[in-house]
């Protein structure tokens, strides 16, 4: 059987965009401690709210291991960014192709769906009716939910 190839198009600009995002991911959920960060927190939350203690033991036993494939898949998500030249400004604009192969599209998925639960936390969006679309500070959150959306359609074309 051979591995699926996503071919998932966007401007040099969401390139170099996307790259800083998952870089700055990356860097948080690989030196920040959760219990100090509730972004971070959300991204491993309480599998049992309702026993503090239970919750406390597993959390002790599958934070680390989380966060740590958090890492991982942004690392293969900044890996295949890496294969895009920066352009100058006036290509900016100029689409680009980025081959996303076999296992590294679940990365990607989890990824930019991670990212987006970072800006939610960070912007106190809980539920989907929680932002204003016409704030501007919620631009960069409805766009990363927009290439989420266009890399899924790429995954199910391919």
């Amino acid at each position: 059987m051979t591995e699926k190839l996503v071919i998932f198009t966007l401007t040099r600009i969401e390139a170099a965009h996307l790259r800083d995002l998952v870089t700055q991911f990356a860097s948080l959920v690989a030196e920040t401690p959760a219990e100090t960060d509730p972004a971070v927190e959300r991204l491993a939350p309480d599998a049992y709210p309702d026993d503090r203690e239970a919750g406390a033991d597993f959390r002790s036993v599958t934070r680390g291991d989380l966060l740590a494939r958090r890492a991982a898949d942004a690392a293969a998500v900044l890996a295949d960014l890496a294969r895009i030249e920066d352009a100058p400004l006036e290509d900016a604009l100029s689409p680009v192709d980025v081959s996303i192969e076999g296992p590294a599209l679940d990365a990607w998925l989890r990824t930019l769906a991670a990212v987006r639960l970072v800006l939610a936390s960070r912007l106190g969006i809980q539920t989907a009716g929680d932002h204003d679309e016409d704030d501007p500070r919620f631009a960069l959150y409805d766009w990363l939910g927009y290439r989420l959306d266009g890399l899924l359609q790429a995954a199910e074309d391919a």
